[in-house]
């Protein structure tokens, strides 16, 4: 039997390269989304897919969500907590608005999603759970105090919440890409992109599909022995230590 994926913000640039990868893989797929119901549906006629409109920052929404995907799909065995926004500003003009929009989109969405779907997982004995975090959790960005600090927050929740899973049969890993080749990326004035891709030593963005290639080899069986992981996708622009 196929298992179930949940894409959070899966209906565009990188969830959506997530959730076509997954489809591709044999997975039952149900891709969040907030807000753009054309892309949304486009998204799902397209992949054959279902989709789900819920607030991920909202606790009793995502509850809600998941019920009608356990109803549609069965429960969910892999989630991929992908959503996230930025409100870019200079830390002296950042709003507390900008600030909790933030955190609670690309940060408190993962507990409100993986907590509801974790006992399940555990009792099951086997689950995924893969957080898309950033390059900009690893090293800091000028003007992202807010986005920064969420994606480097998955990475400490990532860490504690694998060495809980692990006797369970669920891992618990983290994807922190760099700069991918999206509508989002592509936004930014080519001047800037420009530079950006200049401090990219292997001289191009990203690919979406590359990183949801590194989410189907985290969800499979073949990766069981890899939890509490930062996988880092960023073409050598920034190395860990």
């Amino acid at each position: 039997m196929s298992k179930t994926v949940l894409v959070t913000g899966g209906t565009r640039g990188i969830g959506r390269a997530i959730s076509e990868t997954m489809v591709k893989k044999g997975y039952k797929v149900a891709a969040n989304y907030a807000g753009n119901d054309a892309a949304a549906k486009e998204c799902a006629d397209a992949l054959g897919i279902n989709v789900y409109k819920f607030d991920v920052a909202d606790y009793d929404a995502v509850g809600a969500g998941l019920a009608q995907i356990a109803k549609d799909l069965g429960p969910v065995d892999v989630v991929i907590n992908n959503a996230g926004v930025t409100r870019d500003a200079p830390f002296h003009k950042m709003t507390k608005d900008q600030w909790q929009q933030v955190i609670d989109i690309d940060l408190t969405s993962a507990f409100n999603v993986t907590r509801q779907v974790w006992d399940g997982m555990r009792e099951r004995g086997w689950g995924r759970v893969i957080n898309i975090s950033s390059i900009n959790g690893q090293k800091g960005q000028f003007g992202q105090a807010n986005y920064s600090a969420a994606k480097a927050g998955l990475i400490g929740f990532t860490k504690a919440l694998a060495q809980e899973g692990a006797k369970k049969g669920v891992t618990v890993n983290v994807v922190c890409p760099g700069y991918i080749d999206t509508e989002m990326v592509q936004a930014v004035p080519e001047k800037v992109l420009e530079g950006i891709i200049a401090t990219i030593p292997v001289g191009r963005l990203g690919k979406a599909e590359e990183i949801a290639s590194m989410c189907a080899y985290l969800a499979s069986d073949e990766a069981a022995f890899i939890t509490g992981a930062t996988m880092t996708v960023n073409g050598a622009q920034y190395i860990a230590g």
